[in-house]
């Protein structure tokens, strides 16, 4: 290692290969694509999972059972430890976690889980509460409100049923 490599920054592009140019670079003659076949020729393009023939691994793997991943229901997440950041008497909703930078909108559904401690009274509205999230919560003092899917406040009655 000396001087010179230690500050070179290196480029943002790799310099283009320039094939063809004799047999001294190590890409004449047939310019990398070696001899006759599909891929020697121009206007060639290999599709994504393409084996050369051989059945793709996508169509080897038995397909079976059941996967929910189209149907599930995304929540943005934040642990009980992070609401630590607002003050006391605060009402935490998902527009105040993403403005405070606590999450990123992963959906516009909000959970609460239980990771860390609390130690301010908050009130805060979601649509969902792990129980040892709920616990921390109002053992600080402050309360919960659940919310339905469109952000409006369920009721004790709605909760119940």
């Amino acid at each position: 290692m000396d001087l010179k490599t230690v500050c070179s920054k290196g480029t943002k592009y790799e310099g283009r290969r320039r094939v063809g140019r004799g047999i001294g670079s190590g890409s004449g003659k047939t310019s990398g694509r070696g001899h006759k076949g599909q891929g020697s020729r121009s206007g060639y393009s290999r599709k994504p999972g393409f084996e050369g023939g051989q059945m793709p691994i996508y169509r080897r793997v038995p397909k079976r059972g059941f996967t929910n991943a189209r149907f599930r229901t995304d929540y943005t997440i934040i642990n009980v430890g992070a609401l630590e950041a607002f003050d006391g008497g605060t009402v935490v909703e998902l527009e105040n976690v993403l403005a405070a930078g606590l999450a990123s909108m992963q959906s516009p559904l909000l959970k609460v889980l239980g990771n860390g401690s609390l130690t301010k009274k908050l009130t805060v509205r979601a649509q969902k509460f792990s129980k040892s999230a709920q616990q921390k919560i109002e053992a600080a003092g402050g309360s919960i409100q659940l919310l339905d899917a469109r952000g409006r406040e369920v009721t004790a009655e709605e909760q119940g049923a």
